[in-house]
This record gives C-alpha cells, structure tokens and sequence, in this order.
C-alpha cells in the first residue's frame, strides 16, 4: 500500500517567525523552553511539531544542526504529561552513545520541570546500574546493541511504548543496524506513533519508512546540502606533509573550536597525539576509547578545555558545539553525504564557519563528486611559508603501529626424573568423565560477558 504524505517545504520568501507559545505546550514543557532560552522555532521545529502532537507519524529530512532533536523532544514530552508514570512510554534509538547521551540531555534540560524521566542505553559501561535506571524510566534513549542485550534479559520492557523515534537513521544503515531495528520493533506495540529522522534518504532508508511509517507527514527543510554560510577549500598537499600542513593552517588561522576528521580511529589517535605535542590544546575520540574517556574529551571541547577534537565519522556523531568555527577535513570522507555530515558541524545559527579539506592526488574522483553534490566547485587554497616540496622519507613511520610485544612463550611439560613418562594415578570414578557427562556446564577458554557480541567491521560498535 502506498504512503501518503503531505511534504512542507521551506519557504524562502521572508516571514514572520513563529513564536514557541503558539504551538500551546502543557506549562511545565513552556517551562523548560524558557529556561534553555529557546526564542523562535527553526523551521523544522516548525513544521515538524505540528504534526507530531496531532498524532501523525512523520519522516523528517533535515541536515545535522537544524534542531531537529527539540523538532521530536518538546512534543514527546507534552504527551507524556498526560497518562500514567514509570513505565516505558517512548523510545529514542540512536547510532551512536554520544547521540544517545546529546539526546538524553535536551530530555533532561526541556523536561526539567515535568517530573518525565529519561535514560540513556548504551554499550562500554556496565549493564547493572543501566537496569537499575531503567526500571522507572518514562523515556529510554537508546543504541541498538544494547538495547538488545537488556530485551533478551527481559531488564526493559517495551510493551507500552507509544512513541519511537529513529534519529540519524542513514547513519544507522550505514553501520549495519537495520536488522537489529527490525528486531527491536519485534517488542513494539502495533499500536503507537513512530518518528523518523535522516539526514539523507538513500533506498534502504526509504524501504524501512514504508514498513514501519503510517501515512507519514514528511517534513523537509532545505536540502542535504551544507549551511549557506559555510566556506569551502581544498588544501592539494601530499600525504607524507598533511600532519605539517595541517599543525601550520591552525597556527596561522584565526579560529574558536576545530573538529578535525580522520579516517580510521588510529589516524584519529596519531594526529591527535601530534597536536598535543606541538602545544595545541587537543583530545582525540574513536571508537577504542572508554566511555569515561569519550565523554571527558566531549565534555573538554564543549567547555573549551580542548579548542581542538580529532575524530572519526562515527566517534563524532552526536557532537553539539554551537561554536565550532571550523572542521577541517585531514581525510577526505568516502562519500558527498559524510561532508554533508561533516560540515554541518560548522556554520550552525546562522553563525559563519569554514570547511577545509587537505587532498592529495587520489582524491581527484570524491572531490569532484562533492562538488557536484554542492552544486559548485571548491577552490583551491595555498598555505604561503609552507614547503610543499619536501620529499617522503624513505621509511614514513608516522602511522605505523607500534609492534606487539612478543609474548613470553610457555617452557614445555617436564617428564619425570628418569626421562621416561610420568605414571598416571587412576581416577576417582567419575572425575575422568567429560563435565558434560557430570551434568556440569564445559568451561571455554573463550567466554564472553553477556551482550558481548561484536560485529566484523571495525567501526560498527552496536552503540558499544
């Protein structure tokens, strides 16, 4: 059966904006709008609320930095006011910890007043105190993985969910969790509201909406390209002289906070290591790190104890910095939607920002896709002072990894005395036996913690 929608656009001529007391929150959600200094509305709060609290589902389009997490926050909130408390009445599922833990808080800062309670579900911490603020939670924000775990333990029950909302959701097909959605709506009432919000619909997106969406509302603001008042250039250099030239463009530019981009979570930690050592205030996130210490460099950048944050595509999602005035790409990414990612870091609020990218010769092919995507071409800049022209070592060691310890190897089995076979005693009866055979459980060499399963790709973690 075919969806219908109706599709909002956003219109260019100028208007009058909305005010927040239009839309008739239950005072105690007007509360909380006030106290975080919400003005006017971002036109995909505006159009996205509406529908919402009339009860429809809707599908929203809007790029990172529109406000999209209060567009889904404020309404889900007013509806709770109403009904009974402490059991699990709406469901947020993220990508990633750190969009879980973003999400979480504008719960907790705009339903300060309202008594809700919201918690976050992530993996890389432990499971019991998880249970424990589960067990009266009103709103559970949530990565897919280990959603899961506390599903399959029956430590959260989802059969009185009456809104779920998907976020960053061609994020989550990126990392290979449309199956563990599928499993999760398994344990959904039939009977509720659902929400989804992407940045981009490619075709898998759009399949998953026609199977769990209900005649949607389809909101979309603007188009999946970067804020206007976002700068770009490319920065040609080799790949042996981008540490250089990328430690030479933050000395010589004047800048608030920088996001820095890497490929892979080791390139992260390197380049992140080399602007420490060069005196740059900087922390690195990836993948590999604890969720103390994720947390304490997000929490560093956004308080201007770090000016500098390297991180990977995944390890940044969920970064809310208004003030981020540049994003400096160190590797180009492998697609024209993860810039759009990227760059929607920066010139958020209708504050200006720039985007730099440092490429080298293997890039020629994305650079032109990305153009293409943004309808423009992007300029080439020079660095002047810097020697573009100093040769590749002989032997480039600046990410390689460090090598393993060798491992201290095991002395053989001794004979006996007389170098023949030591005699065997015979056993009591019974204790040869198999454990299996002594109804007791095999012990393995390789168990795991519950819920630890782990994926093959490197960089999907199931929100671990």
């Amino acid at each position: 059966m075919l969806i219908q929608s109706v599709i909002f656009f956003t219109r260019l001529h100028k208007k009058e904006r909305m005010d927040f007391n239009e839309f008739k929150f239950h005072p105690h959600v007007a509360a909380g709008v006030i106290a975080a200094g919400y003005a006017s509305p971002t036109p995909i709060q505006e159009q996205a609320i509406p529908p919402v609290m009339e009860g429809h589902d809707v599908m929203g389009l809007a790029q990172t930095g529109t406000g999209k997490t209060a567009a889904f926050v404020l309404p889900i909130l007013n509806r709770l006011m109403e009904g009974g408390r402490g059991n699990v009445r709406a469901l947020v599922i993220a990508p990633t910890r750190e969009l879980a833990e973003q999400i979480n808080e504008t719960f907790g800062s705009l339903g300060a007043k309202t008594g809700l309670r919201s918690v976050s579900i992530y993996g890389g911490v432990n499971l019991t105190p998880q249970i424990a603020k589960a067990k009266h939670a009103d709103i559970i924000v949530a990565c897919p993985g280990r959603l899961l775990d506390h599903l399959n333990q029956k430590t959260i029950i989802l059969s009185q969910v009456e809104v779920l909302v998907l976020d960053e959701a061609d994020h989550m097909f990126d990392m290979g969790f449309v199956p563990d959605i599928r499993r999760i709506m398994q344990q959904l009432p039939r009977q509720r509201q659902t929400l989804l919000f992407s940045a981009t619909m490619p075709n898998e997106i759009r399949r998953l909406a026609l199977d769990i969406l209900k005649k949607p509302v389809t909101v979309q603001v603007g188009s999946t390209a970067p804020a206007v008042t976002v700068s770009h250039a490319l920065y040609p250099v080799k790949a042996h002289l981008k540490t250089a030239l990328l430690i030479e463009l933050l000395k010589h530019t004047d800048t608030e906070s920088v996001l820095v981009f890497t490929r892979t979570k080791h390139r992260a930690k390197r380049v992140g290591e080399q602007l420490e050592k060069k005196g740059f205030k900087a922390a690195s996130i990836q993948g590999n790190l604890s969720q103390n210490r994720r947390q304490e460099a997000l929490d560093g950048f956004r308080n201007g104890t770090y000016q500098i944050l390297v991180a990977t595509d995944i390890a940044a999602r969920g970064i809310d910095v208004n003030q981020i005035s540049h994003v400096i790409n160190y590797d180009i990414p492998d697609t024209p939607d993860a810039y759009i990612h990227r760059i929607g870091r920066t010139g958020r609020a209708a504050r200006t920002g720039d985007a730099f990218t440092l490429v080298s010769s293997d890039d020629t092919d994305m650079v032109r896709a990305i153009e293409c995507a943004l309808g423009t071409r992007i300029k080439n800049s020079v660095l002047e002072g810097f020697d573009y022209d100093v040769p590749a070592p002989h032997n480039n060691q600046e990410f390689a990894r460090p090598p393993q310890q060798p491992r201290p190897r095991r002395k053989p089995s001794e004979p006996g005395r007389s170098g023949s076979p030591r005699k065997t005693t015979s056993a009591p009866k019974g204790a040869g036996a198999p454990a299996a055979a002594r109804g007791q459980r095999p012990q393995s060499g390789n168990t795991q913690p519950s819920g630890g399963n782990q994926r093959a790709n490197p960089n999907s973690r199931r929100g671990r």
